[in-house]
């Protein structure tokens, strides 16, 4: 029987201030793991209240800056001097950046990057002394579906969730000795306030789930499952992958086409 165990264990999410990183965030607060909520401002993780949440957990919520050594460094450390560990880092914190290549400058590709990947590299080392130290750790950063398949117009960010993949890889070739898992992920149809996927126009929505084997936009909860999962040890022998959360998207060639032999269309 598999059992998740995540109860005492330390959670470190970038991102956590709204959408799929609260929804990570109020997951292992409900597995009763201690969490620590962190986003770019105060106001981001004012929601997060441990009681609130969960019942008898522990947990924090802290600034901190993606895009600042500093900052990122000084959210792990406050972390591990109030916690005295870190099991978990997950980077969820990331932005859009849209627009032709030709026609996109080298502010919004550098931001990007300087978010979806360097943020993420800061983040990692930062926390890799503290899990080498402890001889164990998992390690999970947000890629995209658009790090498999990019959609025109989005160039930038395809870019940098593709790179995410990579490093992702590269980090878990050099963490294996110290039991430290790294792996990806890659939410697809999730319906938020970055891609409004809910509020295009109706033919356009209709486009979009066409795309999609289990044809209905995703849940949040349904990548947190996922995370509590590949921090527990139940995954205790998965490293350098990219788990795809997308219902499918584009796994079979016009998957829509099922739907219409089932008359469901």
């Amino acid at each position: 029987m598999m059992h998740l165990d995540l109860e005492g264990k330390v959670v470190f999410i970038t991102g956590a201030g709204r959408g799929i990183g609260r929804a990570i965030a109020e997951a292992f607060a409900q597995e009763q793991a201690t969490v620590v909520v962190s986003d770019i401002t105060d106001a981001e993780v004012s929601w997060f209240e441990p009681a609130r949440v969960a019942a008898d957990i522990e947990g924090v919520a802290m600034t901190c800056d993606v895009r600042s050594t500093d900052s990122v460094r000084t959210a792990i450390r406050r972390t591990v001097e109030e916690f005295g560990r870190i099991d978990v880092l997950i980077n969820n914190a990331g932005i859009l950046g849209e627009g032709l290549i030709e026609e996109t400058d080298a502010d919004t590709w550098n931001r990007v990057f300087d978010v979806n990947v360097t943020g993420i590299f800061r983040t990692c080392q930062a926390v890799i002394p503290a899990m080498k130290r402890q001889g164990s750790g998992r390690i999970i950063n947000a890629a995209s579906f658009a790090a498999i398949v990019p959609s025109i117009g989005s160039a930038a960010y395809a870019a940098s969730k593709a790179a995410v993949v990579q490093f992702t890889r590269s980090l878990a070739g050099e963490l294996g000795p110290w039991n430290i898992t790294a792996n990806a992920y890659a939410p697809g149809m999730i319906p938020s306030a970055i891609n409004n996927f809910t509020q295009q126009a109706p033919n356009v929505q209709q486009r979009l789930l066409d795309t999609l084997t289990l044809r209905r936009w995703g849940e949040a909860s349904e990548v947190s499952d996922l995370l509590c999962f590949l921090a527990s040890d139940a995954s205790r022998y998965i490293t350098g992958t990219l788990i795809d959360v997308s219902g499918g998207k584009l796994a079979t060639q016009l998957p829509q086409r099922a739907y219409e032999i089932a008359g469901m269309r």
